[in-house]
């Protein structure tokens, strides 16, 4: 060990040393700063709805005029809101997930048509419901916090089925799915928990 430190050394006293690990910070601080500015512009909705052919054609279009769009509230929930966690590890593991839909649309053109689009809507809806679940819906409850909401505000019907939902161990996608984009056709998520029993 003793050697290794002393090699440290011999390298720290070195002419330029001193140079060099300036340069090298400040080649790692550039590099830092604009990934976490591409990041901040990744979570954007304008980069979520126009990034890609078939958000621009087909999911930014659904989303248009949907309750999470326009409603009552004015309170909008955008791509990102629902489709990416809000924390920082998980949202930047959510961003190399990302090399899936670019390799699907550039590289094998499997959703590069609203036809194939369409063809492979339910599997892609799927993916989504399944990872929701995984993780209790997470990015709803990022903006719809159970513990704050009013029970008195909903209807009955409302109550009685958040009650059986919590009874059940069902999570938000269980029930609230469909709401922002089009529902394919297949069975749902709960459908998905009685199946995978």
């Amino acid at each position: 060990m003793s050697k290794v430190l002393e090699k440290i050394r011999s390298w720290g006293s070195a002419p330029g040393a001193l140079g060099v690990l300036g340069l090298g910070l400040g080649v790692g601080l550039i590099i830092f700063a604009s990934l976490g500015a591409f990041m901040v512009h990744a979570n954007s909705e304008n980069f979520c709805a126009n990034a890609c052919h078939e958000m621009t054609i087909h999911m930014a279009a659904e989303y248009k005029d949907s309750i999470h769009d326009k409603n009552r509230t004015g309170v909008r929930a955008t791509c990102n809101d629902c489709h990416v966690p809000h924390g920082y590890i998980p949202n930047y593991i959510a961003k190399v997930g990302l090399i899936n839909d670019w390799w699907g649309h550039y590289v094998t053109g499997s959703i590069d048509t609203k036809e194939k689009f369409e063809a492979k809507r339910y599997e892609l809806a799927k993916r989504v419901w399944v990872y929701m679940k995984e993780n209790d819906s997470r990015e709803c409850r990022h903006c719809h916090n159970s513990g704050k909401m009013d029970p008195e505000k909903q209807t009955e019907k409302a109550q009685a089925r958040h009650a059986k939902a919590k009874k059940e161990g069902l999570t938000c996608i269980d029930c609230h799915f469909g709401i922002s984009h089009k529902e394919p056709e297949g069975p749902g998520p709960q459908e998905l928990n009685a199946a995978n029993k």
